[in-house]
């Protein structure tokens, strides 16, 4: 028996869009076409000063009827290090966790463990580093903290910011992460590189692209990502 879930990823380059306009309508209206149960957001918190998030979550939740994941401890960021999760209402979660990543620029990444229409569901959503060599050492601190939690099937959602098709930098997650497809997602006119990842841990995912519409291509650098999972039951 098996179970499908849509997942996401989306950065949003903190509302900014390909015309130097910051406009987080649009952004949210992109997150509107793509339609899934879960969705990874990178920069949408401000990076300095108060780090204060960007988005309407009371609209979104009213008109798209996704909700935030809060990461306790964070009143005005949406979430950590800009890494927020959107589930949507029927998504139940339980236990998050914000972790630091190691490297000289201010990462992160927000781990949740979800239950989306009665199948559990690890979610990871992350931004890595600009620097191969921190991102080594981050894809081992991410996989040190899944080591030292309860076995589940896991997603991982993020800009990972290695443009190159193989491996390389992130080499570690594949034994982990057996289905990690790729797509072209940067720079969000004239896609070229796969900077935008989906990983399953357990499963399948049946379908990956680069979301594509009039919007998606002005509203952030970035395309988002969509895939389509299937899930052992």
């Amino acid at each position: 028996m098996t179970h499908r879930v849509t997942v996401a990823s989306y950065n949003i380059h903190k509302g900014v869009g390909t015309d130097r306009k910051r406009d987080l309508h649009r952004i949210a209206a992109v997150i509107a076409e793509l339609d899934a149960d879960i969705i990874a957001l990178q920069e949408a918190d401000m990076r300095f000063g108060d780090r204060r998030g960007l988005l309407d979550l009371e609209a979104m939740q009213c008109d798209l009827g996704l909700r935030r994941i809060e990461v306790p401890g964070y009143e005005l960021s949406h979430g950590w290090h800009g890494n927020v999760l959107l589930v949507r209402d029927s998504v139940v979660s339980g236990e998050v966790h914000a972790m630091a990543l190691p490297g000289p620029e201010p990462r992160g990444a927000v781990v949740a463990d979800l239950v989306v229409r009665g199948v559990p569901l690890r979610a990871i959503g992350t931004h890595m580093a600009l620097l191969g060599a921190a991102r080594v050492r981050q894809v081992a601190a991410v996989l040190d903290r899944m080591a030292a939690m309860a076995d589940c099937p896991t997603v991982l959602m993020g800009d990972t910011n290695e443009w190159r098709k193989g491996a390389w930098t992130l080499k570690g997650f594949l034994p982990h992460f057996p289905q990690s497809p790729l797509t072209p997602s940067f720079p969000s006119r004239y896609p070229v590189l796969p900077l935008d990842r989906v990983m399953l841990s357990r499963g399948s995912i049946l379908s990956f692209a680069a979301h594509r519409s009039e919007l998606s291509r002005r509203a952030s650098d970035h395309l988002p990502v969509r895939a389509m999972l299937e899930l052992p039951v």
